[in-house]
Formats: structure tokens, sequence, C-alpha cells
């Protein structure tokens, strides 16, 4: 994806689609969830994959940014060094592990109106709800068998990752990255096809 993407992509393994709200742009990497408005975009985005940590009504704010960045930047670390073969930093792995345990899953009973059911529910501010949240999701996709097939896109510039269905998947968006890769490979053919021999 180019630095003129704003929308987040989604639709990946939650921990990815967190990772992938940095996106690669021509000034460097572009933050997606840089302030709460963006996070609360993010959320509506992600629909019930965080109805549980956001279901409160609650609309972020600038103090819930931090524990959200820590564990993408965790997840990050751990992500990058497990695609490279490499040992997981100690401290991405601390940090994981202390977002879960700030806000644990507790099962909460309720009464529906005909039966009792129980709902999972974490305390504490929504930053630190959705840290938990997020946090259990890289620790799903660090243990998931699955994790060796987690790709980078080959789009020159791009650094979104994706778990793909299908290994042929090079792409994090066929429309997007996809069609600009096929677009510049057409131009390089139509250049080096269009060059006379030096005589």
């Amino acid at each position: 994806m180019t630095g003129e993407d704003t929308e987040p992509l989604v639709g990946e393994q939650l921990a990815l689609d967190l990772l992938n709200t940095r996106p690669a742009g021509l000034e460097g990497r572009k933050d997606l969830l840089a302030t709460a408005q963006l996070l609360a975009r993010w959320l509506d985005l992600q629909g019930a994959r965080l109805a549980g940590a956001a279901g409160d009504g609650t609309a972020p704010q600038r103090a819930d940014l931090a524990p959200v960045h820590a564990v993408r930047d965790h997840t990050e670390a751990a992500v990058r060094a497990l695609m490279r073969g490499a040992r997981p930093p100690a401290s991405a792995l601390r940090g994981l592990n202390q977002a879960m345990g700030a806000a644990p899953s507790v099962p909460e009973l309720h009464w529906d109106g005909t039966a009792v059911t129980i709902t999972p529910r974490r305390p504490g501010r929504l930053g630190i709800r959705l840290a938990a949240v997020l946090a259990q999701s890289a620790a799903d996709l660090l243990t998931d068998p699955a994790f060796e097939r987690v790709k980078e896109c080959e789009a020159d510039g791009c650094v979104m990752l994706f778990l793909p269905a299908h290994p042929r998947r090079r792409w994090c968006v066929s429309a997007k990255c996809g069609n600009r890769a096929r677009v510049a490979r057409h131009y390089r053919r139509q250049r080096d096809g269009s060059r006379e021999p030096s005589l």
C-alpha cells in the first residue's frame, strides 16, 4: 500500500490487522492509529471482533493510544523476528504478557430475558482492555502453526502482512498492490523492449 492510502487494511487475523495500521509511505511509515479519532475509526472497521473490549460505548481518548501502540510495537518485534527465523525479543513477549494480564478476561453471568448467559468481560480503561484483546490475538498468532505462512506483500515498498488462504497470493490487496506491480512490470517490459541495441 502506498503513502496515499489512509484506510486501514482489515480482514486478516486481528494481530496482523493491528500491524497493518503502519503502512509504508513516501516519507516513511504512517500511523493510522495516531489519534483517538483514528483509533475509533479502526474499531468501527473491526466491528464485532473488538466489540467485547470496546462494547461499552466509551469513545477512545488520547490516553488509550499508548497501550494499543505498545502492543503493536511488541507484536511487530515478535512477528518480524519469527519471520526471519530468529528468537523473538524477550521484552516483546514480556510486554504482550503484561498487556494480557492487565485486563484478564472474566466470565460474567447475565439474564437475557429468557435464559442465563455467560459473557467474557475485561476490567479497566478502554485502552487497557483493547491492549489485552490485541495482545491475546498476537499470542494466538505467534503460537499458531499457520504462522509460518505469514507473508509480507511483494509490492515495492509495501510492508503489509497477511496470512494467505491460497499459497500463490503475493500481495496484501490485489486490487491495489497487485495492480501496481502488474502495471510496473508492463512498463518495464515496454521500456526494455523499445531499447535499440547499440552498434
